[in-house]
């Protein structure tokens, strides 16, 4: 994929990610933030089906969408996109940005819903505020998107198989909430449409911001020496090429008629 590709499919990915989202909103805010399609069901099967190990197993996970984790793994993603001291600051910058503003952003949507959430008598775990989208799975899910697009930009060794596990570790995240009773599915899949629809507008936004300031030192100087060394390299064979073609003239004319001499 050509590096001009990148921000009409971000933008692409985030305009259809948003009108999912808006769409999700006003069928949640048209029904009063009443469950809606297989929430009921999902909540059913979630809390007759929570065997001990399981139920730890999602407290340990869904801890990990909150906190402190998430920003610990934004930075590690801006360290992984930078190759140079310079491009590394600026990477751990912009994660931190997108990640602290989609946060910001999505405080916001939840107040204006004012969804919420499932019967307290059904939860297995702490929570407190609104319901939609759901908090967690937005912030796993942004956090795995800004590791998963670090990976692919450094172009890491096996970076198919860590980003599906990062992705994996991202859903799973947001499926813990349903599961522990404390959120709708519909807040889920909102949270996931929610982390989609910002991660575009970002990367489409860097990706039309930094090709400059982000190659500079690197690819554009790396372009030049190869260039200055591509006409080192071609410099004795013009040379030797312009000799030829000035010699060649002298060698072939004919001599002086012998009145001339």
């Amino acid at each position: 994929m050509k590096r001009g590709d990148v921000p009409e499919l971000a933008g692409s990915c985030g305009i259809g990610a948003w009108t999912a989202f808006g769409v999700l909103t006003m069928v949640v805010v048209g029904h009063d933030g009443k469950p809606l399609f297989a929430d009921h069901r999902v909540l059913t099967w979630s809390v007759g089906h929570r065997p001990d190990v399981a139920v730890a197993f999602a407290h340990g996970l869904t801890a990990t969408g909150t906190g402190v984790v998430p920003y610990v793994l934004a930075v590690l993603a801006g360290i992984i996109a930078g190759r140079t001291l310079r491009q590394r600051a600026l990477a751990l910058a912009l994660c931190l940005a997108c990640l602290g503003v989609g946060q910001a952003l999505r405080y916001g949507v939840m107040a204006l819903v004012t969804r919420p959430r499932p019967p307290q008598t059904d939860w297995a775990t702490h929570a407190s505020g609104w319901a939609f989208p759901s908090g967690h799975t937005t912030t796993a899910a942004l956090t795995a998107g800004l590791l998963i697009v670090a990976v692919c930009v450094r172009g890491l060794r096996g970076k198919t198989p860590l980003a599906l596990a990062i992705g994996c570790w991202g859903a799973l995240v947001g499926l813990t909430r349903p599961y522990l009773g404390v959120h709708w599915f519909t807040d889920v899949v909102g949270g996931w449409l929610f982390a989609l629809g910002w991660l575009g507008v970002c990367l489409g936004t860097v990706a039309r911001w930094l090709p400059e300031r982000w190659t500079a030192g690197t690819t554009q100087s790396g372009a030049v020496q190869g260039g200055a060394g591509a006409a080192e390299s071609a410099e004795p064979a013009g040379g030797r090429g312009d000799r030829t073609r000035t010699c060649g003239p002298r060698e072939g004319r004919a001599a002086d008629p012998p009145g001339r001499r």
